[in-house]
């Protein structure tokens, strides 16, 4: 069976396909592309929905479906499940950055607590599986660094001084939310064989 991710984020389908190899397919590469409408009420509710979606096009197949995103506790965990699209429809990685350094600016906060999530759902012929990851550390009011994507170049990991916009792409695999989602997935998928 094929993996194939329910991604049309060329950051997120990069960092994937880093990790699980070249034996990993974008299904915009396999099928044409559509929107999918997320509207859960968690990231894991999200990424059900976006690997639902593709898993009735590519039922033979096993898809995995990502959900993240960075919370702000001081703000009321804003952006949540709403990071993509924190700027609005359409708005870029650049746009949902710099509305966020613009709201912690907007509310007298330099540097404050903030946590990414990442719910990977994996649809297959035997079920839905799901698991998650976390990172912990401090949002700032500056981007710093051009590594990464989305909120990266304002995070900084706990125990680290530079932003993940400025850390090693090394650094960021071994201690990121989505890697340490992966690794659970990787679990399931081996059970899978």
């Amino acid at each position: 069976m094929r993996i194939v991710l329910a991604s049309s984020n060329k950051g997120k389908i990069k960092e994937i396909k880093k990790y699980f190899g070249n034996d990993v397919f974008a299904f915009s590469d396999l099928i044409e592309p559509f929107e999918i409408i997320e509207d859960g009420k968690s990231f894991k509710e999200n990424a059900i929905i976006k690997a639902k979606a593709i898993q009735n096009l590519l039922p033979n197949d096993i898809i995995i479906a990502d959900d993240s995103g960075i919370s702000l506790p001081a703000l009321g965990a804003i952006p949540g499940i709403y990071s993509a699209r924190f700027a609005g429809k359409g708005a870029t990685d650049k746009d949902n950055l710099f509305k966020l350094i613009d709201e912690l600016k907007k509310n007298n906060i330099k540097i404050t607590e903030a946590f990414y999530t990442s719910a990977i759902a994996i649809a297959t012929p035997y079920g839905v599986f799901t698991t998650h990851g976390f990172m912990y550390g401090d949002v700032i009011d500056e981007a710093r660094g051009d590594k990464g994507f989305g909120y990266d170049p304002m995070f900084i990991p706990k125990g680290f001084n530079n932003t993940l916009g400025e850390l090693d792409e090394n650094i960021k695999k071994k201690i990121s939310h989505r890697s340490k989602a992966l690794n659970l997935a990787q679990l399931i998928l081996r059970a899978l064989k």
